[in-house]
Parts: C-alpha cells; sequence; structure tokens
C-alpha cells in the first residue's frame, strides 16, 4: 500500500511540473506579427505622462545646493537649463548649463516614460564624465513627483547608488533631489535643485 502511495505522489509531482512546463512553452509562443504591430502601436501612442513631461519645455534658472560631504554646509550655485519636447512629445530632453563642485559644469539629459514597462527612465551626459548615467523610477498618483534610483561605478570598483526625487510643483516650478550611498553605507543627500521657467 505504502508503495501505491509513493507511485501516486510521483506520479502526481510529475504531472504538476509537466503542465508548468507546457504553460511556460505556451507563454513563449511568437504572437502574430499583425497582433504584435498592433501592440506597437497602441504603446507608441503618448499619454498623460508624456504630456506631464512635455509641459516642461522651455527655458528655466536654476538654484543649486551641493553636499560634498555629509554634515557640511552645502555649496551654492546658480545656472540655467533650455527643456525641449522630443520626437512629438515622447521625451524630454534638457540641457544644463552651470557649475559643479566649483567647475563650469554642463550636461544633457533624456527623460520619458515607457509605456510598456510603465516606467519613467532617464539618461544623463555631462562634462564631468565619459559615461551614461541611467536612472528609472515610478511617480506618484497625480504623476507630479517622480522618484528615480540607479547607480554608477566608482574609481577604485563597486558602485555608488543613487535615488533622486523630482517634484513638478507647478507649471513654474520644479525641484530635483540627489540621495547617494558609497557600497551599501549610509544615504546622504548630495544635490538640491530647484528650476523657475524665465519670464
Amino acid at each position: 500500500m505504502r508503495y501505491i502511495q509513493l507511485t501516486f505522489t510521483a506520479f502526481s509531482i510529475v504531472l504538476v511540473a509537466f503542465a508548468a512546463v507546457a504553460k511556460d512553452k505556451q507563454a513563449e509562443k511568437p504572437m502574430d506579427p499583425q497582433a504584435m504591430m498592433a501592440v506597437y502601436e497602441k504603446l507608441a501612442k503618448p499619454g498623460e505622462p508624456h504630456k506631464q513631461l512635455a509641459s516642461l519645455a522651455g527655458s528655466w534658472t536654476t538654484q543649486t545646493k551641493e553636499w560634498m560631504e555629509p554634515n557640511k554646509p552645502p555649496v551654492e550655485s546658480a545656472g540655467s537649463a533650455e527643456m525641449k519636447a522630443l520626437l512629438d512629445g515622447r521625451f524630454l530632453q534638457q540641457e544644463f548649463t552651470g557649475q559643479m563642485m566649483g567647475q563650469p559644469y554642463s550636461g544633457i539629459g533624456i527623460t520619458g516614460y515607457d509605456n510598456l514597462r510603465k516606467r519613467y527612465v532617464s539618461t544623463w551626459i555631462d562634462s564631468m564624465g565619459t559615461g551614461i548615467f541611467l536612472m528609472e523610477g515610478t511617480a506618484s498618483a497625480d504623476g507630479k513627483t517622480i522618484t528615480l534610483k540607479g547607480q554608477h561605478a566608482e574609481p577604485g570598483g563597486g558602485y555608488m547608488k543613487h535615488r533622486a526625487i523630482w517634484k513638478i510643483l507647478d507649471s513654474n516650478t520644479q525641484t530635483f533631489e540627489m540621495y547617494g550611498s558609497h557600497q551599501g553605507g549610509k544615504e546622504w543627500k548630495m544635490m538640491e535643485m530647484t528650476y523657475t521657467r524665465k519670464r
């Protein structure tokens, strides 16, 4: 009797495993090309997140505070940013000019909302490096607070993790805060930038 029970149990496990594999193979079945094209066309249409980003197009002045080390007074500087919508409002490009760590600084960022992954995606390149910094994240229900996370390699090995909070306070004011932590260390506020639309 015990042998029959063991055999039945083993047979049941095999059936469950077979069903799981069959389900996976069914999920991997390629989508019909026409159906896939229809999905892509739908995903390519700008939506509310894109309209929110496009509304920021224009000229801005900036006030920046940088913390070189935790618990030290920030270094303050002024700058400017030009923002414009790209590809019929699908992306927002920012060209920034100002100072960073007391040196002349310029950077270019592109931010978008990926309809497929339902995530904001941001890239940044600047005059202080040769890498491309990537961040991803989500927004609050009203779309006015976007939280992004990313990391970059550090000299000597390891990565510095970043968390950014971008707030669209109104049509003429934005803030951008950046936090960081070295290789699992305590997070600290690195930068705070206020954007004011030029009139």
